[in-house]
This record gives C-alpha cells, sequence and structure tokens, in this order.
C-alpha cells in the first residue's frame, strides 16, 4: 500500500518514525516549507522533514494546494492513503479525492469533543481528566470526519500539555499505524460523528496568559498547565512580572482577598485563589531565567 505522509511538528514525525519502523512504503512526505527560526532567523526543517530526510524520502513543501501543477504532483505518487497529522494545511476535496483508500487524520482529542487546532491544551486548560488520539477520515468540513478508532488515556492532575501531547504523540503513532494496517487489510471501521456533542478548541494566544485570582485553585492551576509550554501564564508579584511555569493546589477550601501573597515555604509561594490556595514552585522574572521559586525569592524577598 502506497502512503503518503502529510505533518510537520514533533507529534507528526513520532508518527512518521513509526510507520517507518512498521515497515508501510512511504512513498512521499508532504510538510509546510522551511521558517526562519531563533534569534538567527536561519531556515530551519520541519521535524518532520528532518526524519523524511533520513530516510531519503522525496520531500514536497507546498504553500498551499491551489495550484493545479501541485495537485498533479500528489498525483503522480499514486498514493492508496494519504496520511495527515498535525500538517497545518486545509486540504481540498480536489486532494482529498486522490487517495482510493482516503485521507486520514490523527486528531489529539476524542472526537467530536476538541475539534480544532489545541486540543489536547484546552483538555489540560478544562481540568478533564481524560483524552485521546482519534483515527478518522478527512471532509472539508474541520475535524467532523467519519471515526475510524480511538486510544484514551488519564490525564495526570498535574501534568502539562507539553507533557501530554508527548503521550499522545506515542498514543496516535501506534494508532495510525493500527489504522493503516486495518485499511491494508479492508477491515477499517467507520462511524459518523455526533454534532449534538461537537466542541470546540481555538487557538492559543498571549492574551490568554494572564492569572485571575479570583478563579478557583484548581482552575488557577490548570491554566498554568494548559499553557506550558506555550504561550505560557503570567502574574505580576510584588510589581514584577514573572511567567508561572508550575503551581500545586494546596488548599481548595481557603478563602483570602484574590491574588494575596500568603506566605514563601520550602517548596514556594502561596498565592491565594477565589477559593482556595494555590502554591508556585518554579516561575521566570521577565528577562530572567526559569527558577524554583523559593530560589528566586530568597534573593528578592517580598514583603508579606
Amino acid at each position: 500500500m502506497r502512503v503518503v505522509f502529510m505533518g510537520t511538528p514533533d507529534i507528526a514525525a513520532t508518527c512518521l518514525k513509526k510507520i517507518l519502523a512498521d515497515g508501510f512504503d512511504v512513498v512521499g512526505v508532504y510538510t509546510q516549507p522551511d521558517r526562519p527560526k531563533n534569534r538567527g532567523m536561519k531556515l530551519a526543517f520541519s521535524p518532520v522533514k528532518e526524519v523524511a530526510i533520513a530516510h531519503n524520502l522525496p520531500v514536497f513543501q507546498p504553500e498551499n494546494f491551489r495550484e493545479e501543477e501541485t495537485v498533479e504532483q500528489l498525483r503522480t505518487l499514486q498514493p492508496d492513503v494519504v496520511a495527515v497529522v498535525a500538517y497545518g494545511r486545509i486540504l481540498p476535496q480536489k486532494v482529498l479525492d486522490i487517495p482510493h483508500s482516503g485521507c486520514i487524520n490523527i486528531h489529539a482529542s476524542l472526537l467530536p469533543s476538541y475539534r480544532g487546532s489545541a486540543p489536547y491544551q484546552w483538555a489540560v486548560l478544562d481540568g478533564l481528566e481524560e483524552t485521546g488520539v482519534t483515527a478518522m477520515y478527512l471532509c472539508r468540513q474541520m475535524d467532523a470526519g467519519d471515526i475510524i478508532d480511538v486510544s484514551k488515556t488519564p490525564i495526570d492532575p498535574n501534568e502539562t500539555a507539553g507533557e501530554l501531547l508527548d503521550r499522545l504523540a506515542l498514543l496516535g503513532a501506534d494508532l495510525l499505524s493500527k489504522t493503516l494496517t486495518d485499511i491494508q487489510n479492508g477491515c477499517a471501521c467507520r462511524r459518523m460523528q455526533d454534532e449534538s456533542k461537537a466542541t470546540y478548541a481555538p487557538m492559543l494566544d498571549k492574551s490568554m496568559c494572564p492569572i485571575d485570582w479570583t478563579k478557583t485553585a484548581c482552575q488557577v492551576h490548570n491554566h498554568v498547565r494548559g499553557l506550558h509550554p506555550w504561550p505560557v501564564a503570567t502574574a505580576v508579584i510584588g510589581g514584577t512580572m514573572f511567567k508561572i511555569h508550575s503551581t500545586v493546589v494546596v488548599d481548595q477550601e481557603r478563602k483570602d482577598q484574590p491574588g494575596k501573597v500568603l506566605e514563601l515555604t520550602k517548596t514556594g509561594l502561596r498565592v491565594a485563589c477565589g477559593q482556595g490556595v494555590v502554591e508556585i514552585r518554579s516561575l521566570q522574572a521577565e528577562g530572567g531565567k526559569r527558577m524554583a521559586a523559593p530560589d528566586y525569592f530568597r534573593g528578592h524577598p517580598l514583603n508579606i
């Protein structure tokens, strides 16, 4: 079975490595164009391109599929199936129609919940106890295609979105390999999504960073976890702006003035929420480096 793979970031690279290791015939790899990166702004390969080059696979990097020449290029690869993982481009119908076994996608949520660009982050932001990955057929509507299979996993109450993504990448890789095997053997299932249960996970942005201390301790903690590693929660403490990298809930019942700094312990800085208390374990002052909260505030005492 001839497979064309489309993807860009680390989760997609993990999936590509898996299907290559499992012996699938990947005849071409599509990824986003090289982008400037870091302070030097040098063009950098995507993680998927790096994997493809390491395996001597042909790489294609169109900006989009508007040009017929780009679509025809895909046709010449004669894919039986196109596998898409976080490609970052919406595929037009003329592309979806090319592989006779369809275009499939691995999405980092349990569809129809959390359709959209930030599914695993919103699962953490919303304090879910479980999420997973879904294998689905692509259609014109975003993340609305028929479901082939799912793989579930619990979310640890102290797990960040970034840590969760690392685990979902491995789950997604296994699910992609299983799905391709089922398609190859003619036994892949499909069921329609229940539109009445659809929810959406919009893109994150920096306007979400400031912590709202009037929220409960659990909500503040989930906010910090869900925005890590990007764009990272922020708070002003003692007149200084900080990125807040990690917290724990130490009290869910106590009520003090929201945002009030209560005490510095051996493990962190305790701050009152609308209900309950969180302890900031690590933070980063503007222009500084990430530090354990006790280490920072021993050198920069607060008037508590």
